[in-house]
Parts: C-alpha cells; structure tokens; sequence
C-alpha cells in the first residue's frame, strides 16, 4: 500500500525534469520482457532466400516461446508490421497457431512502410495502456527476396493532379537524391558516414555484441542449378563488409542516374529479409509472472512532411516526441535512426544536432540491411542489446516513412 501511495503521488507532483518523470517505476507501466530477432540475411541470395514470410514469422515464433518461458495462452494478441505481402495476416494468424500458440490468441498485421515494426510495438502497447490486453506481441517481418512493395500502376488523374500526391509515387532512390540536392550534402559526406556504419557494424560482430539480441533459426537453402535443398543454421547478420573503406565507396557507380549522382549501393540501405520480436505487458504482470523486464515503453508519435523529401522524417517525428515527455536529445543516451539512404542520416544528424557518437553505435540498415517491416523492431531489439552493454539508459528509436512521414518512439532500458 505505502509502494502504491508513492507510485500515485510520483505521478501527481509536477516533476522539473523530464527524464526523471519517465524514469519513475509504476505498476501500470507498458514494459518489455522479451526482445529478440533472427539474423538479417541478404535479400535474393541469401540464408533466408528460400525461406517464405509464413516459415520466417513460424520459427522467429517458436523462439518467442521458447525464450519467454511464458504460458502461450496468456499473450493475447500479435501483431506484425509489414509492408510488402498482401498475404501477411493469413500467415501471421497460421504461424502463430503452428507455433504453439492457442486459436484465443488474436493476430492482426499493419503497415505504416519502414515504420510498420515500430507501430506494431506502439499498438500493442497502447492496447495494454489502455486495458483491451493485458499481453501482447510486436513483430515486425520482412521477405523482401520476394519482393511486392512497387506500385503496379500510376495513382489516378484525379490523385496526380495534386503534385505532393503525385510526390508519393517517386522511388525512394530518388527521394534520397532529392535531400542530397535541396541540403547540399555531397556524396563524400554521405560515402564518409556510410563507411563509419559498415566499421561499426564490423567491429560490432566481431566483438560478439549481437549474440544477444540474435536467435539461431534453422531453415534450407536450395541450390538454384540443382534444387537440391541443405539444412543451414542461420546464427548471423549477412549484411556487414569487413574492410570497407571510404576509397572502396567512392568507386561504386551512382544508382539513381539521372536523377542525381550522390546515392549507390554502397551508401544506401541493404536489400534484406529478417524479423525481430518483442514482448509487452504491464510492470505488474511482469512481476506477478516472474517476468524479467528489460525496458520500460514511453512512448511514440509520427508526423509528415513532403513526400519528396521522406528520408529526413526522423527531424520532424523526434522533436514532437521529445516535446511530449520535456527532453531534450542531450537527455537521449543511445539512438536507432533508420540508415535508409546516408543522404538522410547525414541531414538528421546535422540538423538535430545529434551526436553522432550515440547514433546507431553498432552500424544501421546501411551496414546491416533493411528488411522493410522489420526494422522498427529490429531498432528497438539492438537498441536495448547495445544500452545494457553500455550501462545507458534511454533509447530513441526513429524512422523515415515513404510518401514522407516519421516515426519516432522512446525507452528506458531497466537492464542496468
């Protein structure tokens, strides 16, 4: 009783400091308990190329219950961001239940582009808050060897005579010249900070920091002259290049001629497939089952932008979130920004005056791969991994959105 009288004046008494208001421990807290992910794997010819969305979300599922050490009837709803597979929810639903979950066990999945893994995380959480579940799973999952996220045709007359409407249908190449251009950010700045995320990547996995956050996944690989299939066990991240130099970089050819000469493959996120996990429930749940809590979820929001520019959401989406919770980016201690294009990672950096020494400590989607739906959560899972490393405490994950939006969303790390 007298724990709970604090709890109640804790939250009641205007507090000076932000950070020590989203700090403070509540039994209504939405916390996380489990944060996992399978290894990110080259997109088209790599460990997961002939793995299906449907066997990826099974097996990542599997581990869920196998490392939660939770009864699977009590999670009560899943859900999985995902951009490109219509069929998503079919295999989501399927997977869950061959996974050894219960048929009272919901599934639903939603796509807000590279932000889906981060607004599954914002809406199971909301749904605890708020009392319509009491556990729930966000994922986040992406086979993008198959592909699926390209318009198959021109948005109608109607919607084109609208010219930020019309913006929507740009590819995302052509948008991250679009900032390099209009923000002066030359291709030897972008090819500098893309080298620092491959070395950080390396330096990363060779330090074995990611053995944390990565659970094996076994799955085939069939070898496309004979169709023979092999028993492989995924245990790593296939995106990092060991020895990349800026020299190495400034020989790639531009990707986007004509539109612009500054983006390539080399400075631009990996084509990637892969999914991440992450348990949620109240601060006293998670206690009353034993649950060990990693992290406390604060919060997240999103804002829009020109769709022309989408790649520097992260400038509009962090500042709202930080002026929701009275922070400030000095308050942050480690940031997850999404590596789309180094265009955009350079213009957030600068513009919001980030240090650059707390921003994607071990390499981003430029180094590590992109797998468009798993990102979100992939952040917050080495996000976590990297802060209990460090003894940090707040986590700041954020997202840039095609048709021009950001994501943006905030963690205490408990694990100290």
């Amino acid at each position: 009783m007298t724990e709970r009288l604090k709890n109640i004046v804790n939250q009641l008494t205007p507090s000076s400091s932000g950070l020590s208001a989203i700090t403070t421990k509540n039994p209504d807290d939405v916390v996380i308990t489990l944060a996992i992910r399978t290894p990110l794997c080259k997109g088209r010819r790599g460990g997961f190329k002939d793995t299906p969305l449907d066997a990826m979300l099974f097996k990542l599922l599997q581990q869920v219950v196998a490392k939660s050490n939770l009864d699977p009837a009590l999670v009560e709803d899943i859900c999985v961001g995902n951009v490109s597979d219509s069929k998503a929810s079919y295999f989501t639903r399927a997977a869950s239940l061959a996974a050894g979950f219960p048929n009272t066990t919901s599934a639903v999945v939603v796509s807000r582009f590279c932000s889906s893994g981060l607004k599954s995380v914002q809406d199971i959480a909301q749904s605890i808050a708020c009392g319509s579940i009491e556990i729930g799973l966000a994922m986040g999952a992406e086979d993008m060897t198959a592909g699926g996220d390209v318009l198959d045709r021109p948005y109608c007359d109607e919607i084109l005579k609208n010219s930020e409407a019309a913006d929507c249908m740009k590819p995302m190449g052509w948008t991250s010249e679009n900032v390099g251009a209009d923000f002066n950010i030359s291709r030897e700045r972008q090819d500098r900070y893309a080298t620092e995320s491959y070395h950080r990547a390396e330096v990363a996995q060779k330090a074995g920091w990611f053995a944390d956050e990565i659970v094996p996944i076994e799955t085939t690989i069939k070898d496309a002259k004979t169709g023979v299939e092999t028993p492989v066990t995924l245990t790593k991240d296939e995106g990092p290049r060991y020895g990349t130099t800026f020299e190495s970089l400034q020989k790639i050819k531009p990707a986007f001629l004509p539109w612009g000469d500054k983006s390539h493959a080399g400075n631009s996120s990996q084509i990637t497939d892969g999914a991440a996990a992450v348990l949620m429930m109240k601060r006293s749940m998670a206690e009353k089952l034993g649950q060990p809590i990693l992290a406390k979820y604060v919060g997240a929001t999103v804002a829009g932008l020109p769709p022309r520019i989408m790649g520097i959401g992260p400038t509009v989406a962090i500042p709202k979130l930080l002026n929701q919770f009275n922070l400030t980016v000095d308050d942050i201690d480690i940031i997850e920004l999404n590596e789309a294009f180094a265009s955009m990672a350079v213009y957030c950096v600068e513009n919001l005056k980030l240090d650059h020494a707390k921003v994607n400590p071990r390499g981003g989607a430029i180094a590590l791969g992109h797998p468009l739906g798993c990102t979100g959560t992939r952040q917050i899972v080495t996000g976590l991994s990297e802060a209990r490393r460090q003894k940090k405490k707040i986590l700041l994950t954020s997202m840039c959105i095609g048709t021009g939006m950001g994501m943006a969303g905030l963690f205490v790390n408990e694990q100290i």
